[in-house]
């Protein structure tokens, strides 16, 4: 076995445990683009907007954003960071740190919409589009970050199929040497 090969392995443990936080994050963020909606059951935007429902919507996805730049951080701060693997896992954690750090602000810009007056028929027309676009925008980049935490969880799942080619090594028990007791003889 090539030793600079078995020094390139995440620990299975940790390989596993990433994943299953991987799949947990993304989970979430998908669940959050597809359960925050701005249209009402016709397709439109309602004529007065909730601010409260639209600003939670913001505040959710910071709340979101922080958790994938903490796994982000602590993925980094790993001395399994540095190796092949580890440096595809970190470039795809990066990427969706940075798409779901967008969506809050479009979030915000949404709710703060909601609260401007339209003086008229064409303003109204406009910032109704203005609200939709942002709303959509945000849903997108926690899309796009659960892809890339999606591409982070199966460059870890590539790198656990190498652990069957390198297994563990057995820990063979070995019995200890008796203790010498007054039956033995010292020479």
């Amino acid at each position: 076995m090539n030793p600079d090969v078995r020094r390139e392995l995440i620990p299975r443990d940790e390989v596993l445990r990433l994943i299953g936080a991987l799949d947990g994050m993304k989970s979430k963020l998908l669940d959050a683009a597809e359960q925050w909606q701005l249209l009402d059951d016709t397709g439109r935007v309602p004529s007065t907007p909730a601010y409260a429902d639209l600003i939670q919507h913001a505040a959710g996805a910071h709340t979101l954003a922080h958790g994938v730049v903490e796994l982000a951080a602590d993925f980094a701060r790993s001395p399994h960071s540095t190796n092949r693997a580890g440096r595809a896992v970190l470039t795809h954690l990066a990427t969706a740190a940075t798409l779901s750090s967008h969506a809050t602000p479009h979030f915000a810009e949404t709710a703060e919409t909601a609260l401007t007056q339209a003086s008229g028929p064409t303003d109204g027309h406009c910032r109704a589009n203005r609200m939709v676009i942002d709303h959509a925008t945000a849903r997108a980049y926690l899309r796009r970050a659960s892809e890339s935490l999606r591409d982070a969880a199966t460059e870890l799942n590539d790198h656990l199929g190498l652990h069957r080619f390198f297994p563990e090594p057995s820990r063979q028990q070995i019995p200890p040497s008796p203790l010498p007791g007054p039956g033995t003889r010292h020479h």
